[in-house]
């Protein structure tokens, strides 16, 4: 337990996790740089490791660093679930008052979760991410255009940047509905479910950079259309069948 005062009265408890498929190179530096953060604003917190099925190192570096890190769980797929079977997870996992999560490529700097705490008000409940400067390839940008206006407009979403995954989310909202999708579309269902439980959104900047190990399998031209075919198949359940739980 933390006894330094809080960076926000509102946020007390964070449960701060990570999916994680071969990001043996960069999870060590993510899970150490939020507890730099979360030590320094909040009394209680935990940090969760999804390591979806890698095949790298990352089981290993991420036992070694719980040797370090007292505050840190591992969930371990044996193998791997997707990108939405491991946020999932991720969420079941969490237990704290907000919920905070981002990838574990170190895209983004997880000490920047601070900027989400200083936002936090009583009336707001997700505190959103939105890039600056995206650190990717002029293609990788103009695919990433067109995917976050073409989600935004099908499914009418309220939030200027869909596909940022940095999040810090009120754990009472997660617990209104249940996510349904195992593949990267859950980050589109997790914001209209949002929007259908009449959550209220705070935006705020944070940085991005380009990816410093491996690389994305998202930007080929067989991932962009099976993302495609996903995110059409999400269209039909949510806006046409309006099936939810």
């Amino acid at each position: 337990m933390n006894t330094m005062p809080l960076r926000n009265p509102l946020v007390s408890s964070v449960s701060a996790f990570f999916p994680c498929y071969n990001d043996a190179m960069s999870i060590g530096k993510m899970v150490r740089d939020v507890r730099e953060s979360l030590v320094a604003s909040v009394s209680d917190f935990e940090i969760i490791v999804v390591n979806d099925g890698s095949s790298d190192n990352s089981l290993e570096v991420l036992q070694e660093l719980q040797k370090e890190i007292t505050e840190l769980r591992i969930v371990n797929h044996e193998v791997n679930r997707g990108y939405g079977g491991a946020l999932l997870s991720g969420i079941a996992a969490s237990m704290k008052q907000w919920v905070f999560y981002t990838d574990g490529d170190a895209q983004y700097d997880a000490r920047e979760i601070s900027r989400c705490i200083d936002a936090v008000t009583e009336s707001s409940d997700i505190i959103q991410g939105f890039k600056i400067g995206r650190g990717d390839p002029f293609h990788r940008r103009l695919i990433g255009r067109v995917y976050h206006h073409s989600v935004r407009l099908l499914f009418r979403l309220p939030v200027r940047d869909t596909d940022c995954d940095f999040r810090l989310m009120r754990k009472s909202i997660l617990d209104k509905f249940r996510l349904q999708s195992t593949t990267g579309v859950i980050c589109v269902e997790m914001m209209h479910a949002f929007n259908q439980v009449n959550a209220r959104f705070v935006e705020v900047g944070v940085s991005h950079y380009h990816r410093p190990h491996g690389k994305s399998q998202f930007f080929r031209v067989p991932a962009v259309s099976r993302s495609a075919l996903q995110l059409f198949q999400l269209w039909t359940r949510l806006m046409l069948r309006r099936s939810y739980e």
